[in-house]
């Protein structure tokens, strides 16, 4: 059958990629001979219910690798999955409850549960789909979502043994706490911005301090001043006045005071900033809190009684100026951390969390990647960056404010603990929030638990693991945990729940799994705790190798961005210039440890490439339809065949090579140099003249070529492969399990 004359991608992606799905072998299980060699990778969770962004047009390189080792003979597994996505869900879901006027606190939290449930599962879809669009050969009858019930099964036994082996404590700290959404969040998911603010100077009566937030001046419980600091040695230990209050605080020395910046002297408040939060520790300070959760001031003089922080800012400046207690304020520019989902300001809050002791599960992961067990490419500058965190990591902060998730398995008992703060919504629809002593008369606990939205325990109340009777008092007046676990601390756990840990055959043929391709940018929050997390509970690396790509940027190097309406759809540039374009042009010329710059010229050079190829084929088919009627005979070669086969040779070995290597962006510019310049620019124009006799070498170049092409280029490549004659074979295979080409394949 003779080819069209223009290579249509439209026409023949949706009808390859069933035709991949029909013959079952993304399954490593039905993969046609014995495949004794392992090789596996689990797909990176993109978010269950968004659609594929170019970063996720990235899983290309595990595409290569997987389609490369398919065809090299190994029992190859690339397992994809879902991430509910935690936070980032809930926030979306938010908006478009915004949208309709209404917002979490309308409902019961097993109600928004639901909601949310129902919004993921319309789109679970979407991105699956876009996934086929891709080309990506994944095992898709091994498709894991992470809140199917074995897999929450597996991580709240995770919790159960942490626990058990006192590495989970419930503590109050300082956190970081986004007032918008609600949650507390780990300093990995903290932005920092360059902010234009003022920084106010304070008369502390004994002592002048400097402050860029005065509104938290109520909760301050100290100055501090460097010891080494001339001015202030005579003031350490006398008293300093808040002013507004003049209430007395002690002055006190502590080295970790600049003494260059503001006055020197800084007010400690342990409540709302974490380095204060660190002096309070060391010098047996109190804690004050004077913000609540919902960013509204408490605990403070009536006046300023539940205004917002920027409200009562301006007030208590305002005040101050009266008071002739701000002696001055002058413009700083500084950096502010910022909820990275929404983007308010994080305040620094102190309440009870659920904490890992996180050194004990650090040591082991360490040592893992020093000695090799398991190694990151490309090395610099990533092995030291993974190291040095991992060296001064600090116990993680796995509870999160959030609906959407697991709850944590944890159970309070409601005599024992009569001060739990209960927020729920009545049979009325009327909100009460409330410590539980103050409404049990008038609530009944089915009432509560009906209708609950969230529960606050005080830091030390008593807790227990089982859902039962309370072990302590025996009563059956239980509640559960409402905080629920950090998504990390889920897809933490990805390489071992996703395979069925610890007793599924799947589990013990491929884990450990081979490699992990991720980009660097979550080398701390998922490529460190996935580490942790798989020595922990099976002594074993969770992979041999962390290939970190980096981000996808721009033709000019920039992130892209919505703001900067320089995003480039990758399902668009599918549909205009076809898949393999957009697959070729991510990896051509992307060096490791490099932005990864596309634009859509670039993509519409690789469909120019892509046409030349189809070209080539209808060049080289066509005189074999011409004489498909005649047998093929062996010829004798001359110099020109020596040559084509020789440098065929060179570009198996080279292509080969660079895979092994991972550098994937040597490979592809190699097959793009070879096969347009050196096939078809020199070698086809050749055999022009000798047409019938060249024939023979014609066709083993340009199906040598399909096959080093077919993991770059998966459609095209198969579409045409599967045109070529059948080589004495009963029946063709796909290409995509067809042998590796090897020297062999040249005698």
């Amino acid at each position: 059958m003779e080819l069209p004359p223009r290579y249509n991608p439209n026409e023949v992606e949706e009808k390859i990629y069933r035709f991949w799905e029909k013959s079952g072998f993304f399954n490593p299980d039905k993969l046609p001979q014995p495949r004794k060699k392992t090789f596996s990778i689990l797909l990176p969770l993109p978010n269950a219910n968004a659609p594929l962004h170019m970063g996720h047009a990235l899983f290309v390189i595990q595409d290569i690798l997987i389609r490369y080792h398919r065809m090299k003979g190994d029992k190859t597994l690339w397992l994809p999955g879902g991430d509910h996505a935690g936070i980032e869900t809930q926030f979306v879901f938010e908006k478009k409850l915004a949208q309709q006027n209404k917002s979490r606190f309308d409902f019961d939290r097993k109600t928004l549960y639901q909601m949310i449930h129902q919004y993921v599962e319309e789109n679970k879809h979407i991105n699956i789909e876009q996934l086929k669009k891709m080309g990506f050969s994944l095992d898709w009858s091994r498709y894991r979502y992470s809140l199917e019930p074995q897999i929450i099964k597996t991580v709240k036994e995770t919790f159960k043994k942490l626990y058990q082996d006192g590495l989970i404590y419930r503590g109050e700290k300082i956190v970081n706490f986004c007032t918008h959404c609600g949650t507390a969040f780990s300093d990995l998911e903290v932005d920092y911005i360059e902010r234009e603010d003022f920084l106010y100077f304070l008369d502390y009566k004994t002592i002048r301090i400097a402050t860029t937030r005065p509104e938290t001046i109520f909760a301050d419980v100290a100055v501090a001043v460097n010891p080494k600091d001339q001015r202030y040695k005579k003031l350490i230990g006398k008293k300093a006045k808040i002013p507004l209050i003049e209430k007395e605080i002690p002055i006190i020395a502590d080295s970790i005071i600049d003494p260059s910046f503001g006055t020197g002297a800084l007010k400690v408040t342990p409540g709302h900033d974490k380095t204060d939060f660190e002096i309070g520790q060391r010098h047996q300070l109190p804690i004050l809190t004077i913000i609540n959760r919902e960013g509204k001031l408490i605990n403070v003089p009536t006046r300023y009684l539940g205004l917002t922080i920027e409200e009562g800012r301006k007030k208590i400046i305002e005040d101050l100026k009266n008071s002739k207690k701000l002696i001055k304020s002058q413009p700083l520019k500084h950096s502010v951390g910022v909820c990275y989902r929404c983007k308010s300001i994080i305040q620094h809050l102190t309440m009870p969390q659920w904490f890992v002791k996180i050194k004990p599960l650090a040591k082991p992961a360490i040592q893992a990647i020093k000695t090799g067990k398991t190694k990151v490419i490309p090395e610099k500058p990533f092995k030291k960056m993974y190291l040095d965190w991992m060296t001064n990591i600090k116990d993680w902060n796995i509870s999160r404010q959030i609906v959407w998730g697991p709850q944590i398995p944890v159970w309070y008992c409601l005599q024992c603990n009569p001060d739990i703060f209960v927020s729920f919504i009545t049979h009325d629809g009327k909100k009460i929030n409330a410590p539980f002593k103050d409404i049990k008369e008038k609530y009944n606990l089915e009432e509560i638990k009906n209708g609950l939205q969230s529960i606050i325990a005080p830091k030390d109340a008593f807790y227990f693991l089982e859902e039962k009777k309370c072990p302590r008092c025996s009563s059956t007046e239980i509640i559960q945990e409402t905080d629920t676990f950090d998504t990390w601390f889920l897809s933490g756990q990805w390489p071992l729940t996703a395979l069925g840990y610890p007793n599924s055959k799947d589990f013990k043929t491929f884990y450990p799994t081979s490699v992990l391709d991720t980009m660097w940018d979550i080398l701390f929050f998922w490529v460190a705790r996935m580490m942790m997390f798989g020595l922990y509970l099976t002594k074993k690396v969770p992979f041999r190798i962390i290939h970190l790509h980096c981000r996808v940027v721009d033709q000019y190097g920039r992130k892209m961005s919505k703001s900067k309406n320089n995003v480039i759809d990758p399902i668009l540039m599918s549909e205009k210039y076809g898949t393999d374009a957009l697959r070729f042009a991510l990896v051509f010329g992307s060096a490791p440890a490099s932005d990864i710059h596309i634009s859509e010229e670039k993509i519409k050079g690789m469909r120019n490439f892509a046409t030349k190829i189809w070209n080539a084929a209808r060049f080289v088919l066509s005189c074999q339809n011409e004489n498909k009627s005649r047998k093929q005979q062996k010829t004798k070669r001359n110099k020109e065949d020596q040559w084509i086969l020789t440098k065929t040779k060179e570009i198996v070995k080279k292509t080969t090579r660079y895979i092994e290597l991972y550098r994937f962006d040597l490979a592809a510019q190699e097959l793009y140099h070879f096969f347009w310049h050196t096939f078809c620019d020199k070698y086809i124009e050749m055999s022009k003249k000798r047409r019938e006799e060249a024939q023979p070498t014609l066709l083993k170049v340009l199906e040598i070529s399909l096959k080093l092409l077919h993991p770059f280029m998966p459609f095209l490549t198969e579409e045409l492969y599967q045109k070529l004659p059948l080589n004495n074979k009963k029946k063709k295979l796909p290409l995509m399990i067809e042998s590796w080409p090897t020297q062999n394949d040249f005698y």
